[in-house]
């Protein structure tokens, strides 16, 4: 196994004792459970509702085939309610404090056709710890022409990247539903971990989830309802496009905009700031304002918060978040964050084609 990246945790940790000692104060005095709350609980019932209830829909047969197409576009905005909302608190174990809740609405992830063990493997650990850290942060490695790093080598295609990237995150769920969750589990190394073993129960369950994912989503409509395969590849392509498209832009706004930094390890294979610190160095919240966005989307525009506080029901997030900004200020470190959800994707894409420059001088302390 490679050295593993480490952070000098010795120095600045005041700021990392502070804002701990606050959150976990606001829960005391507020006599509230870090874990979802009666709003979490019927966010979760809709969001599943819209894309298990436009399924049922599609599947009854009794709506024409504009009305069906119209549902599996309403499939890919639940899908990836499903992903922001339910199961990335679930598999962060942030939920419920009763990991069967947890465990049971992860499966959901697995039930729209991702992972859940390759997902905290490369989420919960791999990108939390080492956040766009080039070589370790699984998140940066999106596809060959695209350049989420300014450490990764350049080719002549990300000169274009700021035009090609926004489709490609349109495949993003086509890609892990069919090659991802697969080419992870034989990846060597995986991130900073080389040969790692993973349980046959996990090979396991990899297979027989996948397997009922293909047969719902595609045996079934195929035998059941009165279409052509040609129309069912639409219906499902749609509903990929629009759920990859809003998956990807979502998460690529918490790291890669103009604001975060890219910090590479000392000859030590350390980085130099304390490890809460580079999580503010390296993350971005946006549009914190957009009650309806923070619905949606779990609270990820409040990235910041959840990166620090992962085990915290995304829920609190807007709560938790001026105590974190008021703390960063007093100790005078950087939070990161857009007025406007159009701020953030502006943002990503001068990044993109700051990062698709082949003249680009970085340096690893600056944005």
């Amino acid at each position: 196994m490679p050295s593993l990246v480490t952070f000098n945790n010795k120095i600045d940790k005041e700021f990392s004792k502070t804002v701990k000692n606050r959150v976990d104060k606001y829960f005391k005095d507020n006599n509230l459970s870090r874990n979802a709350n009666a709003a979490m609980i019927v966010k979760t019932i809709i969001i599943l509702s819209v894309y298990w209830g436009a399924y049922a829909l599609i599947m009854s047969g009794i709506f024409s085939l504009t009305a069906m197409w119209i549902l599996c576009i309403i499939m890919g905005i639940g899908m990836a309610g499903i992903g922001f909302s339910i199961t990335h608190d679930a598999l962060h174990g942030a939920y419920s404090s009763n990991n069967t809740v947890n465990n049971f609405l992860g499966l959901f992830f697995d039930l729209i056709g991702a992972n859940g063990y390759i997902w905290k493997i490369t989420h919960n650990i791999i990108h939390h710890t080492y956040t766009n850290i080039h070589g370790h942060d699984e998140d940066l490695e999106v596809a060959e022409f695209i350049r989420l790093s300014p450490h990764s080598e350049h080719k002549p295609v990300h000169r274009f990247q700021h035009v090609l990237a926004f489709p490609a995150y349109s495949f993003a769920t086509f890609f892990w539903v069919f090659i991802k969750d697969f080419w992870y589990f034989f990846k060597s190394p995986l991130g900073p971990y080389e040969n790692k073993n993973h349980p046959t129960k996990e090979w396991v369950k990899l297979i027989i989830t996948k397997t009922i994912y293909y047969i719902v989503m595609l045996v079934l409509p195929m035998i059941l309802l009165e279409i052509t395969w040609w129309q069912l590849l639409i219906g499902f392509t749609s509903l990929h496009l629009v759920a990859g498209l809003i998956l990807g832009i979502v998460f690529q706004l918490a790291h890669v905009v103009e604001s975060t930094t890219h910090p590479i390890p000392n000859e030590e294979n350390m980085i130099e700031n304390h490890w809460v610190i580079h999580e503010m160095l390296t993350t971005n919240n946006f549009a914190r304002k957009n009650k309806i966005l923070s619905w949606y989307i779990g609270g990820l525009n409040y990235q910041i918060e959840h990166h620090l506080f992962p085990k915290t029901c995304s829920i609190h997030y807007p709560a938790l978040s001026p105590i974190v900004e008021e703390t960063a200020k007093e100790y005078g470190i950087p939070y990161n964050c857009h007025e406007t959800f159009t701020e953030a994707v502006a943002s990503h894409y001068k990044t993109l084609k700051k990062f698709g420059d082949p003249n680009l001088e970085w340096s690893p302390t600056t944005a």
